[in-house]
C-alpha cells in the first residue's frame, strides 16, 4: 500500500553512483518518515517493456490491465519503463502517480501478414513513411518498427521491407521530432538501420561487428533483451518441421548473442536493460536481465547504469524522487537487486 502523499522519506544510506554514505530528503508537506541504512539506487529502469500486451501475447483490453502490469514492475523496483510499442492506447496513465514513469511508442510498425496478429499496425511499403508520422504522435517521444521476421516463401528471416523504405523511415520519426527503435533479429535489417540514423536496436541479435562499430560511432543504443533470446530455442523447435532454414538460423543467433553482448560493449555501445515483458514474458524481470547483462561480460557499475541512472538519464526521466534501497550492496551481488527493502516512486514510499 502507499503511505500518504503528506509524509516526507528521509533517506540514509550509501547512495549510488557515487558510493557515498550521505542523507537524501524527498520532501513533502507532513511528518517524516526515516529510511536509515541501506544502499540506495535511483529507481530501476525497464527500457523494454510491453504493458499493452497481455500475458500470452493478446492486447491489453483496458486500462485497469495495463495498469495492473505496470504494477507489477513498479513492486519489482522498476520505477520507470519505455513501452516499446502497444496495441493498446494508455496516454491517461503517463502521470499516474502510482505508475513508474512512462516512455511510451504507439503500435509497432508492421509488415503487412508477416507480424503478430493484432499488435503492430501492418501497412505497405508505400505507406511507412507515413504510418511511422501517424505513430510518433500515439506515443510521447518513440516509434517502434518491426525490422524483420519471417517471411514464409522464403522460409527465413527477412527485411520486413527494401532498404531505402527503411530509411525512408527514420528519417519520417526524425522529421516528427521523435527517436525511433526497431525490433531486429536478423543481419540485414540491423546494418541498414543503424546506417540510416536509428536511436536504438532492440534484441539485435543479427549484430556483426562492423555495425557494432558504426553504433559505437553514432551513439546508437542497443536493448539487448537476454531473457527473450533464450527463447529463441523453443521456437526454433516449434518451426523446425516447417521452416528448417528459419529454426537453424534463430538456434545460430542464440548461441552467438553473449558473444555479441560482450562485442557491443567492449567497442562502447551504450546498452540499456530491458526485459521484454508481455506476451511471453513475465513482467517484474528486469533485475535477472540485469544479471544477465553482468554474465555476457558487463562491469557491474555498467549494469547498475544500465537499469538506473544512465538509462533513466537517457529516457529524459529525473533521478530525484525515485529510489529503491537495498539492504545489502548491489555492487558485491548484483542478486540483491531482485529484493528492493523500500520503494520510493515520485516521493511518495511504497510499504
Amino acid at each position: 500500500m502507499w503511505e500518504g502523499a503528506s509524509v516526507a522519506v528521509r533517506l540514509r544510506g550509501v547512495v549510488l553512483p557515487e558510493g557515498e554514505m550521505r542523507e537524501i530528503l524527498v520532501d513533502a508537506p507532513g511528518p517524516e518518515v526515516v529510511v536509515a541504512g541501506g544502499f540506495i539506487l535511483p529507481g530501476l529502469v525497464d527500457a523494454h517493456c510491453h504493458i499493452g500486451i497481455a500475458p500470452g501475447g493478446a492486447p491489453v483490453t483496458s486500462l485497469e490491465q495495463a495498469r495492473e502490469l505496470a504494477i507489477v514492475d513498479r513492486d519489482a523496483g522498476v520505477l520507470a519503463i519505455r513501452d516499446a510499442g502497444s496495441p493498446f492506447p494508455y496516454p491517461s496513465l503517463d502521470d499516474d502517480p502510482e505508475l513508474p514513469r512512462l516512455a511510451r511508442a504507439g503500435r509497432h510498425v508492421a509488415p503487412q501478414r508477416r507480424y503478430l496478429p493484432e499488435i503492430g499496425q501492418e501497412v505497405p511499403p508505400s505507406e511507412v513513411a507515413a504510418e511511422v508520422t501517424r505513430q510518433a504522435k500515439a506515443g510521447n517521444g518513440w516509434v517502434k518498427l518491426v525490422g524483420d521476421w519471417i517471411d514464409r516463401d522464403r522460409g527465413d528471416l527477412s527485411p520486413a521491407w527494401e532498404d531505402d523504405i527503411l530509411t525512408a523511415a527514420v528519417q519520417a520519426a526524425h522529421a516528427a521530432g521523435v527517436r525511433m527503435t526497431a525490433h531486429c533479429f536478423e543481419e540485414h535489417s540491423i546494418a541498414t538501420l543503424v546506417r540510416a540514423g536509428i536511436d536504438c536496436v532492440e534484441h539485435g541479435t543479427g549484430l556483426s561487428l562492423d555495425v557494432i562499430d558504426e553504433m559505437a560511432r553514432r551513439g546508437t543504443a542497443l536493448v539487448p533483451t537476454m531473457i527473450n533470446i533464450e527463447t529463441f530455442g523453443h521456437i526454433a523447435d516449434r518451426a523446425e518441421g516447417k521452416f528448417p532454414k528459419y529454426a537453424s538460423h534463430m538456434r545460430h543467433l542464440q548461441a552467438g548473442f553473449p558473444a555479441v553482448v560482450r562485442a557491443a560493449y567492449e567497442a562502447g555501445v551504450p546498452i540499456y536493460a530491458g526485459s521484454d515483458a508481455g506476451g511471453g514474458i513475465d513482467h517484474g524481470l528486469v533485475a535477472q536481465e540485469m544479471l544477465r547483462l553482468h554474465a555476457a561480460g558487463m562491469s557491474t557499475m555498467d549494469v547498475l547504469r544500465a537499469g538506473s541512472w544512465g538509462a533513466r538519464e537517457w529516457l529524459g526521466f529525473p533521478t530525484g524522487a525515485d529510489f529503491t534501497v537495498y539492504d545489502t550492496d548491489p555492487r558485491d551481488d548484483l542478486r540483491v537487486l531482485q529484493s528492493p527493502s523500500h520503494i520510493i516512486l515520485r516521493g511518495r514510499l511504497l510499504s
